[in-house]
């Protein structure tokens, strides 16, 4: 009896080391109806995003969340990319929601991805590390939308 448990504890210990700890989430500093707006959009995220699992964050009431290992993660109050411009820039649109991508990003599907709902009041973006490409930023912001489009602002369309 004593060997399945002495099997057990590498296997959990290995299992543990693999996940990698908590994912550190920047939270910028909100105040007021942007604040509620992320936490109303945060307590509603999906279960899974593009398949994966959720992982722990820190601070563990950072205005956002973590999937996978390596982490997709989801912030909530973020700035505008200074590289987005709303006359010139194209956007990605799933689910009704419109997403900016730098064209550099887009261009090179081996690279990690930055998609941000700049036409939304917070902000919000997701960072998909290029494992998951192609499939996978679309799956997530996908899944995303109708979290945003209930809890967020449009203010202006990216398309």
């Amino acid at each position: 009896m004593v060997a399945p448990l002495v099997t057990a504890v590498p296997l959990v210990l290995l299992l543990a080391a693999c996940s990698g700890g908590p994912v550190s989430v920047a939270t910028p500093d909100l105040d007021g109806s942007d604040r509620a707006a992320c936490e109303a959009l945060v307590a509603d995220l999906p279960d899974t995003l593009a398949d994966e699992l959720p992982r722990e964050i820190e601070p563990v009431d950072a205005l956002g969340a973590a999937y996978g290992d390596p982490a997709i993660v989801v912030r909530c109050g973020v700035a505008v990319p200074a590289n987005f411009n709303q006359a010139s820039s194209s956007c990605e649109v799933a689910n009704g929601v419109g997403w900016f991508v730098a064209p550099e990003e887009f261009i090179d599907q081996d690279a990690d991805v930055t998609l941000t709902a700049a036409g939304y009041r917070p902000v919000v973006e997701v960072r998909v590390p290029g494992g998951y490409r192609p499939d996978g930023p679309a799956a997530a912001i996908a899944q995303l939308a109708a979290a945003i489009d209930e809890h967020l602002t449009l203010v202006e369309n990216c398309n």
